[in-house]
């Protein structure tokens, strides 16, 4: 089974203050938005924060909400804590500003994990890995401590210490998934642009 994760830390500077994971698309948060999409593949989903009280009132009882080992250390310092506390061996983390999560891809990832029995499998899109939409298996848990005891607080810096499988563009397009998945949304300008895009969607509900 898989757990779901969605890092919600961050002060949010780069969006003007503004809690990413908060922003409205189509009458739902980014958040709410996420957690739909995960749940149809995870049993167990987690939020990890350290500002609970901001969540509680948005996210369903069903998600576990935790707190940082290591807090204000960034994306490894959320990794660490859901690797150490899911009740899961294989774990779906995603950055709370990704609008497009794919459970298609995250069941890719998953089935690449297991075949090549690698500790992570990440996609590489648009020539770069992309370590915030990637399957993590919990044993990776004890390499991010040691980094973060080393005052080594890059994502890059787990995915150099654990063994690896990344998952490239071309076979997410043979299998028909989006890679648009990988867009995130860190300035309001590339908010801007998603709210573009999602306008610009054509409208279902003509011709009934």
């Amino acid at each position: 089974m898989l757990t779901g994760v969605i890092l919600a830390g961050g002060e949010n500077r780069r969006m003007g203050g503004k809690h990413k994971a908060l922003l409205d698309l189509g009458g739902q948060t980014l958040i709410e938005r996420q957690i739909a999409a995960m749940s149809t593949i995870c049993p167990e989903l987690i939020v990890v924060t350290n500002d609970p009280k901001r969540f509680l009132p948005v996210v369903d009882r069903s998600v576990r909400i935790i707190t940082d080992f290591y807090p204000g250390k960034g994306p490894l310092g959320g990794i660490h804590a859901a690797l150490s506390l899911t009740r899961n061996d294989n774990v779906w983390i995603v950055g709370c500003d990704m609008p497009y999560v794919s459970p298609d891809a995250a069941g890719l990832l998953l089935e690449r994990l297991q075949l090549a029995e690698a500790d992570a499998a990440i996609p590489h899109v648009d020539g770069r890995l992309q370590p915030l939409h990637a399957v993590y298996n919990r044993r990776c848990a004890e390499q991010a401590a040691a980094l973060l005891a080393e005052e080594a607080y890059r994502v890059t810096g787990l995915l150099e210490r654990v063994r690896g499988e990344p998952v490239h563009d071309f076979e997410f397009e043979g299998r028909g998934i989006d890679t648009k998945f990988a867009v995130n949304t860190n300035t309001p300008e590339e908010w801007s642009e998603v709210l573009l895009s999602e306008r610009s969607l054509p409208d279902t509900n003509n011709g009934r």
